[in-house]
């Protein structure tokens, strides 16, 4: 299982269904629990989708890492199927495609199948949820597990880099710590840990069940009352509040040979909930999202110095995050640096045009829609909505926002957020503590 945030993921099927206007309907059962149905009768496919407000940031620091290692456990063996074989072979026998993950803020379990095997998937997902088994000898394996999946993230620049990111911007509070936790920690994790975490965690109010497809919603939304009729009803505890202050720019340099400098530079933003998030997610497209965008030209087709080159957008709940991530040739460091911090001060100093700013609503639409072909994408797409603001948005309410956007708000958001103070850099390769002060004087 892997580290991953909700997002539509590329898949081959399609449904039939975009440009529909789907209308999903929404139920709170006696409990607390929270259903969202959402259905599409043209697909061939159903998704059952759990997702939880348990993440990173959630935990306490000699715990950090157990949303993940639960979210691995969940696999490995509940009453009714008390082996990880016993579950993988009765989905594979499906066809189904099947995962979880973890982010900072939620876990997620989904199983999509034809929508013959319905009935099959919401006991699976549900015995998971309500039955995993949690053996002493199961969790002993799996931290091995998890440790090579911390190997491999830190191999790969590109995932650590990130974490290099949140630790510069958060620092030692949940926000700023890994998702993936710390060896040492994931080594002395034991069963009542886990248990603990589910009981103030795993509860029915912090817990969105998402089914979308083809399906009855009656016979649907009493299987789910049936099956979660023993849900844990414990409350909740509440997440810590996420501490931010900064008055001048910042740097962190992770010292590792690599044949590139990989970087993250940008800006504190704000939390999901704010209404400039439509806003932000147009400068973002004008800077790094696309080919044609203004930093992949420069960096990559211009200088030929880098492969990869993208805007990440990163709003959580009370922080957020925007900035551009790239991998550039060493020689060519200073140079990238330089030609980002232009690109900002430059927006913030000529609003975008006319024809740029249509042609980048036309991009975010048109990517809207291609994300949105298949019943697990639609699952990921309003569960997320309604697990954040308790309530959904069709394609054509946010494409009414993105059209409100014009380029006086553009520059005016980029004149907010692109000020020095707000400015993180966070880069690895083969440099010096040393080069720390040099980096700093190149972000004012």
């Amino acid at each position: 299982m892997s580290k991953l945030l909700i997002s539509g993921k590329k898949k081959s099927e399609t449904a039939g269904v975009v440009g529909a206007v789907i209308r999903p309907q929404k139920f709170t059962l006696n409990s607390g629990l929270e259903v969202l149905l959402v259905p599409l009768k043209e697909t061939q496919t159903v998704t059952v989708l759990t997702l939880v407000r348990a993440g990173s940031e959630y935990e306490k620091k000699e715990f950090n890492g157990i949303s993940h290692f639960l979210e691995h456990m969940c696999f490995k063996g509940t009453v009714k199927m008390p082996s990880s074989k016993e579950i993988t072979s009765l989905m594979d026998g499906l066809g189904a495609d099947f995962n979880a993950f973890t982010s900072q803020e939620h876990t997620g379990y989904y199983v999509k199948v034809d929508h013959r095997h319905l009935d099959t998937a919401l006991n699976i997902i549900s015995d998971i949820y309500l039955n995993s088994l949690f053996r002493e000898e199961e969790m002993e394996k799996e931290k091995g597990v998890i440790i090579e999946e911390m190997n491999l993230d830190e191999d790969t620049p590109t995932s650590q880099i990130y974490d290099i990111l949140l630790k510069l911007l958060y620092g030692d509070q949940p926000a700023g710590w890994r998702v993936l936790g710390e060896k040492e920690i994931i080594k002395k994790i034991k069963r009542p840990d886990l248990l603990n975490y589910i009981k103030n965690r795993y509860t029915a109010k912090q817990t969105l069940v998402v089914v979308s497809g083809n399906f009855n919603s009656v016979k649907v939304l009493n299987k789910l009352k049936e099956l979660f009729k023993d849900i844990n009803q414990h409350p909740s505890l509440v997440k810590p509040k996420t501490k931010e202050s900064q008055m001048q720019p910042r740097v962190a340099i992770k010292i590792k040979k690599t044949d590139q400098a990989h970087l993250v530079l940008g800006a504190r933003a704000f939390p999901k909930f704010d209404e400039r998030r439509y806003t932000l997610e147009v400068l973002s497209s004008i800077l790094g999202h696309g080919m044609s965008s203004r930093l992949f030209q420069k960096i990559r087709e211009e200088m030929g110095a880098a492969y990869y080159v993208s805007s990440i957008v990163d709003l959580g709940s009370d922080h957020g995050f925007f900035g551009i991530a790239t991998g550039v040739a060493l020689a060519k460091v200073n140079e990238a640096i330089q030609i980002i911090r232009d690109e900002f001060k430059k927006i913030a100093l000529e609003p975008p045009s006319e024809v740029e700013l249509q042609k980048v609503k036309d991009y975010i639409k048109g990517k809207m829609t291609l994300g949105l072909e298949s019943s697990d994408e639609y699952a990921f797409f309003h569960g997320s909505q309604q697990l954040y603001y308790k309530k959904t948005f069709s394609l054509e309410d946010i494409f009414k926002k993105i059209d409100a956007v014009n380029s006086r708000m553009v520059q005016h958001l980029s004149r907010e957020l692109f000020q020095p103070k707000n400015i993180n850099l966070a880069i690895l390769g083969p440099f010096k503590k040393s080069d720390e002060a040099h980096f700093k004087k190149l972000l004012k």
